[in-house]
């Protein structure tokens, strides 16, 4: 490989989230990652600081060609540049999208289990979450469309929060099954926002479905809230963009994020967005392989010691999804065992929604030294998890 993921670097001090935990604990939760980002991003970002002064930033059209082109070359899909909003994030995005295109007390649809700040995106403002469950079988998720259908019927049912690929199961929706979701949004006046800042962390050799890509009708409802800060880990400059053809809500979505000041980005946000694309590839050709072949490390060793304790099936992110339902107990309460007695730090899958109980989530972007050790402790602690139960 060109490019070093072994290489392991203190994040302890630097006051990131992740890491603001015991001297002795592990975190494997919160979903950024433990490499670098590429080196062509951070000479592109060292150029920009030795300028030296870092006022006020425009977003340059050449900004938008990064965009354009990525997803035409990458993902097969030609977006039109002037569609594109630059954001803060994506979650400022869709939090400026809800209060902007509901009343409240209207619901939004999200399928669950999910992300759960878009629950936070939904009840701050004014709003309720209308959960439409996915089906979980045979360690494999679909969407349950006879439910999808009836909430989409709801008069007070104005929007629906996409998760493509999904977080945190790692499904990547198939063209028939998005298509579905169009038809539905379509018939039942529904607008469809589509977070897919997942979208380049998919298996090698496979890629996702932009929802904006399948039918005219499914880019005339929906907003596509996209990212290089989950791809290259560079979630703490905040730089985002939201894709919007539709003209009536592009403009209500443009007016949105200025009105929520989400909209100007800081000095290093646009530099940072283009080095990711225009020269970022390659590092994440060999990211994907480096994470998948983690994910094999982890799936392996769960199957090693109790193979009723298995990682979910999935094609995207690096968050694994390990079903703990041979386990007695909640994922709240696994997770909290497996801190104290381990010092590893999963996410339990309550915080998820419905269908979230019995599974945690466990973030494997590291080096194979921090995989490692988070392996042992999780083997080891599933272990004196059972020996403690009696199971």
């Amino acid at each position: 490989m060109k490019y070093d993921f072994d290489k392991v670097v203190n994040r302890r001090g630097t006051d990131a989230v992740k890491w603001e935990v015991g001297p002795e604990e592990l975190p494997m939760w919160v979903a950024d990652m433990d490499f670098q980002t590429a080196p062509e991003i951070r000479e592109a970002l060292s150029e920009r600081v030795s300028h030296g002064i870092f006022g006020y930033t425009d977003v340059p059209e050449r900004w938008r060609r990064a965009y354009v082109n990525w997803w035409q070359t990458r993902h097969g899909f030609t977006m039109e540049g002037e569609a594109l909003i630059f954001c803060t994030g994506v979650i400022p995005a869709i939090s400026s999208a809800v209060r902007k295109l509901t009343t409240p007390n209207e619901k939004v649809i999200v399928q669950t289990p999910v992300y759960n700040i878009f629950f936070n995106c939904i009840r701050n403002n004014g709003c309720q979450a209308l959960c439409n469950p996915l089906i979980y079988e045979n360690g494999q998720y679909r969407m349950d469309f006879a439910d999808l259908e009836e909430k989409m019927a709801d008069p007070q049912a104005t929007l629906m929060l996409l998760c493509n690929p999904h977080n945190p199961v790692g499904r990547i929706w198939d063209r028939e099954t998005l298509l579905r979701v169009a038809e539905l949004a379509e018939k039942y006046h529904v607008i469809v926002i589509s977070d897919e800042i997942h979208c380049d962390l998919t298996a090698p050799g496979k890629d996702y479905v932009p929802f904006a890509s399948i039918s005219k009708a499914a880019r005339d409802i929906s907003i596509t809230c996209l990212a290089p800060t989950k791809t290259f880990n560079l979630a703490g400059i905040q730089t985002a963009a939201v894709y919007v053809w539709n003209p009536l809500y592009h403009h209500k979505i443009w007016r949105a994020l200025n009105t929520d000041e989400v909209a100007e980005p800081n000095a290093f946000a646009v530099t940072a967005a283009e080095a990711a694309f225009e020269k970022g590839g390659a590092w994440l050709d060999e990211l994907r392989v480096y994470l998948w072949e983690n994910r094999k490390i982890v799936a392996e060793a769960l199957k090693a010691e109790n193979p009723e304790v298995f990682v979910t099936e999935g094609d995207a992110t690096y968050l694994l999804w390990i079903d703990v339902n041979a386990l007695p107990g909640n994922s709240r309460e696994i997770a909290g065992f497996l801190r104290r007695e381990t010092g590893l730090y999963l996410t339990g899958g309550m915080q998820y929604g419905t269908g979230g109980e019995h599974h945690l989530r466990m973030n494997i972007a590291c080096p194979k030294a921090l995989l490692n050790d988070g392996v042992e402790r999780l083997v080891r602690g599933l272990r004196l998890y059972r020996e403690t139960v009696g199971v």
